[in-house]
């Protein structure tokens, strides 16, 4: 048979062809395709990659290849396997785990998907959209498997679609964004662990046959236990610049599952979506249920290029203007926590300004007058100034920052709410509580139902009238400090399965709202830390608070990590007081990422405040290079005992080397180090920064020119002399 595989650029078949059934027909008009059908291939193509989905004698949809692209049509029209359905319903005669489980108002617990049709649509010359549909010839249930083929930046992303037309509700107790198949001869698994000030503890296993599953089950607050975002490696170990594998992560920021099985013939079946633990979906007829989206980038060249692949992507498509500057910020946290008042904080924007910063940062304890906010256990919900330690409101600090020419930033915490608040004295079915059972305190605070409209209102105003009664506000903290148990909603009823999804959908769509009318406000991320790390709330927010730890020492560990999947602009590093670091090693690790400032700075020696100011003014010259880069990590922290990444900007002309010395024993020899990125050609002068000023000669090396060819061949002595533990250094490279 010949194959005609069709170019994702192309027009695959015409949508809503005699495949597809109006609601008014029945389930057993669905007809099957045609046998000139069978074997038509749909490719999704990148640069580097290749996606191929094939339909079967049988009508079912197949995926055929994912790999390399093809340079001959003729090797293309040779992907005819028929070994793994796209996306496989449970009930039928698969003995794995599922795509989708539906239950059908009748009872019957099965679905069988054919395919029905397909559609492209051309966004612009990088990006394509693909929609293929699938349909049970004996139910009127659609199933529609949507692709976004990113070519410049290999990335592919794919969600699904599910609705039906039955008479009455459906039960989903799984549904899948994504269902990939591969054939390798092994599969090596990296994740990322942690808890609480752990966040982003890699770990690399092989994987065996039976089901490993990542997951989450704190409807928030990820972090505690895991990530969703993983690296798989096939056939062997992929490292940093070698090796076959696939990045993926989930871009949903509540409950979520990857699995990853591989059955008797070694044949791996990945699944990714949201969580179906205590999620029967609950779907009425004629509605649609969309899942999150997995967003994945092949590669055989190892995990930094995977790394790199997703920071272009997020930075052109995902993350709110990725393509801009960030600010600079002084938060007053560790400096007062809520022990402050007007003339305090006052004060503090000189310290800021002594620093060089853009903005100030007010943290928690600004709000609340029935309960005021002096500790973490009142007024959540009672978002007006507290009179007493701000008479003249926000508007006054606004004023007051901006003589001093600093912009002005605020926390919340607009999803919770403390037992002792008026609003949960006025509201108490806005809260997620089970019926006859005491109330579950995390950090002393409550949930609110954010499935209700009411709350979601309540909510999207809190921030908006804030935001649009002090127009100076120019920055905003979005905190988010307990997980969701003990839940059930009042407003749900009977449909609890529905609660943890449609409490994150709910978050979504007020975030939509308010990014609809402040389409350019820069918003932290945070929850509790790390606890919201994913591509489906960095839609709407421009970087995130990666730990609550913020030791310099853990932070390498944890920056790393997160640098694996998301872009450096997006992940705010603070240099605080925690660790027991010298102040310059806090501030290089700081500037690895989004630098920032939350430290007592009358706390600080002169000289130290005169290191600073040097500090964020080296930054402000390089920080392009950092946020809009291509990331190399030259060591592994989880390889020796130092640290060394750098950044390269995409003309080869600017570079930032970053070296960080951990704890070593006596003795212990650090090797040169290869550099990566640079044009062999071009010469690059080495000049390092952010030395103390009482230091004596910097590195040997400072103020030489090499070639890049040298450089990437023979490398940089990190480490002359001397090595001291917890050290760090940071060059700066020009092409001359």
């Amino acid at each position: 048979m010949n194959i005609n595989l069709i170019k994702i650029s192309t027009v695959l078949l015409i949508w809503g062809t005699a495949f597809s059934f109006s609601v008014a027909q029945t389930a057993t008009q669905t007809t099957l395709p045609t046998a000139s059908q069978a074997g038509q291939q749909f490719k999704l193509e990148t640069k580097n990659s290749l996606l191929v989905f094939t339909i079967g004698n049988n009508g079912k949809l197949y995926q055929s290849y994912l790999g390399q692209p093809m340079n001959h049509p003729e090797d293309q029209a040779l992907l005819q396997a028929v070994k793994h359905e796209a996306y496989i319903g449970a009930g039928m005669g698969d003995l794995f785990e599922p795509a989708i489980r539906i239950l059908h108002a009748d009872g019957n617990p099965s679905l069988d998907l054919v395919y029905a049709g397909a559609k492209t649509d051309k966004a612009n010359e990088s990006v394509t959209h693909t929609a293929i549909t699938l349909k049970d010839p004996k139910y009127p249930v659609t199933v529609i498997l949507h692709f976004e083929a990113y070519y410049n930046e290999d990335v592919l992303k794919t969600w699904t679609e599910i609705r039906h037309q039955e008479k009455k509700p459906v039960l989903l107790s799984n549904y899948a964004s994504s269902m990939l198949h591969f054939d390798a001869s092994k599969y090596w698994l990296s994740q990322f662990d942690g808890d609480y000030m752990t966040e982003m503890r890699m770990k690399e296993t092989q994987l065996t046959s039976g089901i490993k599953i990542l997951d989450s089950k704190l409807g928030t607050r990820a972090h505690m236990y895991r990530a969703p975002a993983f690296f798989l490696s096939l056939n062997k170990i992929a490292e940093e610049n070698t090796g076959e594998l696939i990045a993926g992560t989930l871009a949903w920021s509540g409950n979520f599952q990857c699995s990853f099985e591989i059955d008797q013939q070694n044949s791996l079946r990945m699944i990714n979506g949201m969580n179906p633990y205590a999620s029967a979906y609950k779907l009425m007829p004629n509605k649609t249920f969309e899942t999150p989206a997995f967003i994945f980038t092949y590669t055989n060249k190892g995990k930094g290029q995977a790394s790199r692949n997703l920071h272009r992507w997020a930075r052109k498509y995902n993350i709110p203007d990725g393509d801009q500057p960030r600010l600079t910020l002084l938060n007053n946290w560790e400096a007062t926590h809520m022990d402050f008042n007007q003339e305090v904080l006052v004060d503090l924007f000189d310290g800021a300004k002594k620093l060089g910063v853009d903005l100030f940062l007010l943290d928690d304890g600004w709000f609340g007058n029935k309960y005021p906010r002096d500790a973490d256990k009142t007024a959540l919900g009672d978002w007006q100034v507290d009179k007493k330690k701000l008479p003249g409101g926000i508007g006054h600090l606004v004023k007051e920052a901006g003589s001093r020419g600093l912009k002005f930033g605020i926390w919340l915490e607009p999803e919770m709410v403390s037992p002792k608040s008026e609003l949960y004295e006025q509201h108490p079915d806005w809260i997620l509580k089970l019926p006859n059972r005491e109330e579950a305190l995390s950090r002393n605070q409550l949930v609110l139902d954010l499935v209700n409209p009411k709350v979601q209102d309540f909510v999207f105003h809190t921030v908006d009238d804030l935001i649009s009664q002090n127009p100076g506000i120019a920055f905003v903290k979005w905190d988010c400090n307990r997980m969701l148990t003990n839940t059930f909603s009042p407003f749900l009823k009977e449909n609890q399965g529905n609660l943890f999804i449609d409490y994150t959908k709910s978050l979504y769509e007020v975030m939509e709202r308010l990014r609809k009318k402040h389409p350019h406000l820069p918003i932290m991320l945070c929850a509790g830390g790390g606890g919201r790390v994913d591509y489906g709330g960095l839609k709407y927010f421009t970087e995130f608070w990666p730990s609550d730890n913020t030791d310099g020492l853990e932070r390498v560990f944890i920056q790393w990590g997160y640098l694996n999947f998301f872009p450096s602009l997006t992940v705010s590093s603070h240099v605080t007081s925690m660790g027991k670091q010298s102040l310059k090693f806090r501030t290089d690790v700081a500037m690895m990422g989004k630098m920032g400032y939350d430290i007592r700075v009358n706390a600080l020696t002169p000289a130290e405040i005169q290191f600073s100011k040097a500090a964020v003014e080296n930054y402000n010259r390089i920080s392009k290079v950092i946020w809009f880069g291509d990331l190399y990590r030259l060591v592994s922290p989880y390889e020796e005992n130092r640290a060394v990444l750098m950044y390269v900007d995409e003309a080869k002309n600017k570079a930032v080397l970053f070296n960080y010395l951990l704890n070593f024993r006596r003795k212990e020899f650090m090797g040169r180090v290869l550099l990566s990125g640079l044009d062999p050609e071009k010469r690059y002068q080495l000049k390092e920064i952010n030395r103390l000023a009482d230091t004596p000669a910097g590195h040997p090396d400072d103020g030489k020119v090499y070639t890049g060819d040298y450089l990437m061949k023979v490398g940089l002595n990190l480490s002359p002399g001397k090595i001291t533990p917890l050290s760090s250094s940071v060059f700066e490279l020009n092409a001359q």
